[in-house]
């Protein structure tokens, strides 16, 4: 039987204290056979077998299925998405699938798809047995470190999440238990070889890592940028807009052929205009280099 840590009489552990004690020991051939026919529902609310997500009767798979957290918290699907894609995966040496599980209500499925550009099946686990059943626990605590893959501040992902909720519309309070921790589990072959829990609600295993676990090159991926620097990107480009603008504005000597034809009282008038619109009497070109 799997591990799991202790809990208050309300199921709730380490409210904001720092991380729970929570075992990554992998789940027994009895663990697996419990869940083996509990229902996950998919977007339209049909039921499947947890079983048939990472394994099939005479074929070899290799199945990667992410418990995460409520439907309205999308920062660890985002990261995978922008880093993994089943054709990546499937290129691998051992052909790997993403599973993903939440334990919301299905018909927030293409809300939370939509928000996350998860290209990944997504399936709904309400009862919150699969994750009862393999070692996930419940907390609120935060955690003392915030992890790579959250790329904003706590702040800013709060108010993410807020208005991913209200977006929702009338899936407001349909996007499931804000305790609830999850986890990441590989599958091969019907059996679990690498497991981790959640330990506090940003504790996902971190993106390099699930790339050496897959077995994916050990280069560093690209991370998102993060939110608000939109603005500084947008002071950038009106800097850069003004500076081109400043450039532009140089005056330009004519070619000397066309020089040698224009009388030698203009030339004396264009200088001195030059020197004139210079500031503190250097020529305008010299005034702006």
């Amino acid at each position: 039987m799997v591990t799991r840590a202790a809990t208050n009489p309300e199921g709730v552990t380490g409210e904001f204290k720092g991380d729970i004690e929570v075992s990554d020991k992998l789940p027994s051939k009895g663990d697996l056979e419990r869940i083996a026919d509990l229902p996950v529902l998919d977007a339209s609310g049909e039921a499947h077998t947890f079983k048939s997500l990472h394994s099939r009767t005479g074929e070899a798979r290799r199945v990667l299925v992410i418990f995460i957290r409520h439907f309205f918290c999308g920062e660890y699907l985002r990261a995978l998405s922008s880093v993994f894609t089943p054709q990546i995966l499937l290129e691998l040496e051992s052909p790997t699938e993403i599973v993903v599980i939440g334990h919301g209500q299905p018909d927030v499925i293409p809300f939370y798809v939509k928000e996350t550009a998860c290209p990944f099946p997504i399936y709904a686990d309400p009862t919150k047995k699969i994750h009862n059943l393999l070692g996930m626990t419940r907390t609120l605590n935060m955690g003392n470190k915030a992890p790579e893959y959250m790329q904003d501040s706590v702040m800013v992902n709060a108010v993410k999440s807020i208005f991913q909720e209200l977006r929702s519309g009338r899936n407001l309070l349909k996007g499931g238990d804000l305790y609830q921790v999850g986890g990441e589990f590989l599958f091969e072959n019907g059996k679990v070889v690498w497991c981790h829990r959640m330990k506090n609600t940003r504790d996902h295993t971190e993106v390099p890592e699930l790339r050496a676990v897959l077995g994916l090159d050990g280069d560093r991926p690209p991370m998102r940028k993060r939110w608000g620097t939109g603005l500084g990107r947008a002071l950038s480009n009106r800097r850069q807009s003004w500076s081109r603008s400043r450039s532009g504005t140089r005056r330009k000597s004519p070619p000397r052929s066309v020089m040698s034809k224009v009388p030698e009282e203009t030339r004396r008038d264009e200088t001195k205009g030059a020197i004139d619109e210079s500031s503190n009497g250097i020529p305008a070109v010299q005034a702006s280099a």
